[in-house]
């Protein structure tokens, strides 16, 4: 079988672009991905971000899956400090009901977002601990609390539809020992700590106990540009590169376009962090992103890779996609994705 390979959409922003154009490149991206034979799709959850357009996850995993047929859809992730379990619990289980087995639930720790903004999205309250968060939520879409709970009386509705396949996100150790300790899937995000990809996910592996799942499930994670040459890759990676620098700086912004970002006069500094930055990207031609997606993967043991593309023109995201999709040997849906709505 195969290496299943995913999509992993931040909705990146182009500089002179509007976030409506933005948000439907989304959907047009998942029906691509469909088209190409990629396994999953999954959106992110970030706020009062100018670089990417993608503040609310289970709205664009409702319009995607109903725009799309066979691909599986799902949030990359759900930042769970942001939510309350329960209601969280009922949004997945809606979306289960209406796309029956195509639903994914990724969660993860951080806001998603600046202190400001995240005190904005809770307004003040006291949020639990992760660990308790997740226990939560796990027992609102599982089998309920014990009857000395609280919650004992509060169900999760519609109760008669199961919670999606949930996955924790990290990429450090700790979420891989919850993902290990909870028996679910995990999903590395190798863009955020190369370094630590092949261990840490080795730790869930070893440390595995049957729970929602009865095996482990890695997926590895990982930034990527493919475009005809190695060069041209390279030329398309200004624009998030130059986009990580000003998020670092405190000044974030829309993606601009790669002659722009390419000319600017960077400092030692700044010329330093681009170079750490591009380190943690898989750039090249089809032959070369496939050697080097191929390697990741056997060297940390992923069962599953995930890209994401963040570069300024989508159809140059379009294109990388439907680049890699060929030169990793994925094969094009059977039969056309349904109309768009």
């Amino acid at each position: 079988m195969s290496l299943p390979i995913s999509v992993l959409d931040l909705a990146p922003v182009p500089a002179g672009a509007g976030s409506p154009a933005v948000v439907r490149n989304s959907t047009e991206l998942a029906r691509h991905a469909e088209a190409l034979g990629y396994h999953r799709y999954w959106v992110a959850e970030h706020h009062n971000s100018p670089t990417m357009a993608c503040p609310a996850p289970e709205v664009m995993i409702a319009h995607v899956a109903a725009n799309t047929s066979r691909i599986r859809v799902g949030s990359g992730g759900v930042m769970l400090p942001n939510h309350s379990p329960l209601r969280v619990a009922e949004a997945f289980r809606v979306l289960e009901a209406l796309h029956p087995g195509r639903i994914d639930l990724g969660l993860g720790r951080a806001p998603g977002t600046d202190g400001l903004t995240a005190y904005a999205i809770r307004r003040g309250a006291e949020t639990p601990d992760f660990p308790t968060q997740l226990a939560e939520l796990l027992a609102f879409g599982g089998e309920g609390f014990p009857s000395d709970h609280p919650f004992a009386p509060v169900a999760a509705e519609p109760s008669d539809v199961p919670l999606p396949p949930v996955w924790i996100l990290g990429s450090s150790e700790y979420g891989a020992q919850v993902a290990a300790a909870m028996g679910t899937g995990f999903a590395f995000a190798r863009h955020l700590n190369p370094r630590g990809a092949t261990d840490i996910m080795r730790m869930y592996r070893d440390r595995f106990r049957p729970g929602f799942l009865d095996e482990p499930y890695a997926i590895l994670g990982v930034s990527a540009i493919c475009a005809d040459t190695a060069e041209r890759a390279e030329h398309l990676a200004w624009s998030m590169a130059l986009g990580v620098l000003r998020l670092r700086q405190g000044r974030p912004g829309p993606l601009e376009p790669p002659d722009e970002a390419a000319a600017l006069d960077y400092n030692a500094s700044e010329h330093d962090q681009i170079r750490r930055y591009r380190r943690a990207q898989v750039l090249g031609d089809p032959a070369g992103v496939a050697g080097q997606l191929t390697a990741l993967a056997e060297e940390t043991a992923a069962d599953e890779v995930m890209v994401m593309t963040m570069v300024h023109d989508h159809a140059e995201r379009l294109r990388s996609y439907g680049l890699i999709a060929g030169a990793m040997g994925l094969r094009p849906a059977a039969a056309p994705a349904v109309a768009a709505r």
